[in-house]
């Protein structure tokens, strides 16, 4: 079931995201949040502005989904967005970032934005994959940008354009 974040949920999100940490080249941070850091980040969202989904099985979050902001408080960036998601260990390659990413490009569209935006780790070929099947396209590359403990990785955006040709209401 992929609903909308609640508060109970922070803690098993931030559990996920500390997943991803120990995983490597999933995520480019390398400090863990508790689970009290993240409340302004949590609070950041809203399902109409910067939804963040969660996937619930069997009573717990199994993965999530963020839109957010994109350069934060540059105007003529309003309609782009940034996509970030992540899936507990447990329960990947079981088609829940699939749901979870399907789920967010609707939203996205009801939101009126008009570009979305992934920005991964060139190791995590799984996300690269999924993104494409999406249709999103590499537009940029920044070689050798991160650096875990002397392990040199680069970074690539992805992007999709959505709702062309349409109206907006941001």
């Amino acid at each position: 079931m992929i609903r909308h974040a609640r508060p109970e949920d922070l803690n098993e999100i931030v559990d996920i995201h500390k997943l991803a940490i120990d995983a490597g080249f999933q995520t480019a941070f390398t400090t863990k949040f508790r689970p009290e850091e993240r409340l302004a980040w949590f609070s950041e969202h809203s399902a109409d502005k910067y939804p963040l989904l969660v996937y619930e099985r069997d009573g717990k979050v199994a993965g999530y989904l963020t839109i957010s902001d994109y350069r934060h408080g540059r105007g003529a960036l309003r309609f782009a967005a940034e996509v970030s998601y992540f899936l507990h260990t447990d329960y990947q390659r079981q088609g829940i970032g699939t749901l979870l990413l399907q789920r967010g490009l609707e939203l996205c569209e009801e939101l009126g934005y008009k570009t979305l935006l992934a920005i991964i780790l060139e190791p995590n070929v799984g996300s690269a994959k999924l993104l494409e099947n999406f249709g999103f396209e590499k537009w940029a590359y920044f070689p050798a940008i991160a650096d875990f403990n002397g392990v040199e990785c680069s970074q690539v955006y992805y992007g999709k354009k959505i709702n062309q040709g349409q109206s907006q209401s941001i």
